[in-house]
């Protein structure tokens, strides 16, 4: 488990699938996926982000707020497709119910996972990337310090010629990192 000033980052429990389900079914969640995901697709994935961090320690955690223990979304650490053309990594991500935009939530939270990545586990480097098209991602991205890498991507998994298909990829090493940190900017 991961506290911040507002909000935790747990394991997933059995009373995130629901809230889960309805976030991943908003459209708005998911403009920048292919699609949005049934309640089968919801309970896959539930079930394997929960046995991932059983197995690791850590993953694509569940977040809730300290003020109203409400699950919000998830926030974390992934080690994603193998086909992607930067794999093997670790990568940064997130997605936050609607209502919890905007109020500095995802950004407090990857804060901590990368506080996390490279002081407990160590890492030397990690990567986040998303559509092209997903600025309010890519200010958080940056907002935590990291860099475009200007090496944009096709994404596997996506059809070719999806309008999502080009992927923009950031990256932030343990060394800038500690540089960010050292100037007085506290992560958590």
């Amino acid at each position: 488990m991961i506290e911040t000033e507002r909000l935790i980052l747990r394991q997933w429990v059995d009373s995130d699938l629901a809230p889960f389900t309805e976030m991943c079914a908003d459209k708005d969640v998911m403009r920048y996926f292919p699609h949005t995901l049934d309640e089968e697709q919801c309970q896959k994935m539930f079930a394997r982000i929960h046995a991932l961090i059983a197995k690791r320690g850590w993953g694509f955690w569940a977040v809730e707020t300290k003020s109203e223990n409400q699950f919000i979304g998830f926030v974390g650490l992934h080690t994603p497709n193998e086909a992607l053309p930067f794999a093997p990594c670790v990568e940064i991500g997130w997605r936050l119910a609607k209502a919890h935009w905007r109020q500095g939530f995802a950004t407090e939270a990857a804060r901590a996972s990368l506080k996390h990545a490279f002081e407990q586990l160590k890492l030397d480097e990690i990567v986040s990337f998303t559509a092209t098209s997903n600025i309010p991602s890519q200010a958080v991205m940056q907002t935590i310090g990291m860099q475009n890498s200007q090496q944009n991507f096709f994404h596997p998994d996506i059809a070719n010629g999806h309008p999502l298909q080009e992927h923009v990829l950031y990256k932030i090493n343990k060394h800038a990192w500690q540089k960010i940190t050292n100037k007085g900017f506290q992560y958590v």
